[in-house]
């Protein structure tokens, strides 16, 4: 087994629970997937406030089996810029993959990285801001031009 999320071999621990998933027999309604909301799973939670479990984990996951970035706590001051970065990779796995992704991104105000992230919502775990590796593209990624990405074997 993987001792803990976000480690090495996480991502192999991804594919092989989506690649069972999908090999179930079962009448399937809805999303049938990997699921890893950061704020709506204690342990998620856990992981990111040790700083085990990164936002390039998690993409890296959404590329094996995943519904995509669901609830991540970010740095308030996260720019447009940093924000279009991450969502710029998200959308690229989506295309790459011909499948949906989500981004469900959280920029809490006044919050830095490290940051507890404490809600008053029951159905949000206590964490910590996860810090944004990211500063704004250049070139070709920063322009207004429409970036093509197809879908891979096509």
């Amino acid at each position: 087994g993987l001792p803990g999320l976000g480690l090495m071999g996480s991502a192999a621990a991804a594919a092989y629970l989506a690649d069972s998933l999908d090999r179930g027999r079962w009448l399937r309604t809805g999303f049938n997937g990997l699921m890893l909301p950061v704020l709506e799973d204690s342990t998620l939670a856990l992981r990111a406030a040790q700083g085990t479990l990164t936002v390039k984990d998690l993409l890296i996951y959404s590329g094996m089996c995943g519904a995509g970035l669901d609830t991540v706590p970010l740095p308030g001051n996260a720019s447009a810029d940093q924000l279009y970065g991450v969502l710029l990779d998200v959308g690229a796995i989506a295309l790459r993959l011909h499948k949906p992704l989500i981004a469900r991104l959280m920029p809490l105000p006044g919050k830095q990285a490290g940051d507890e992230a404490v809600f008053d919502f029951e159905f949000f775990a206590k964490s910590r801001v996860m810090a944004l590796p990211a500063e704004p593209l250049l070139g070709g990624l920063a322009s207004d031009e429409i970036l093509s990405i197809s879908p891979r074997g096509r």
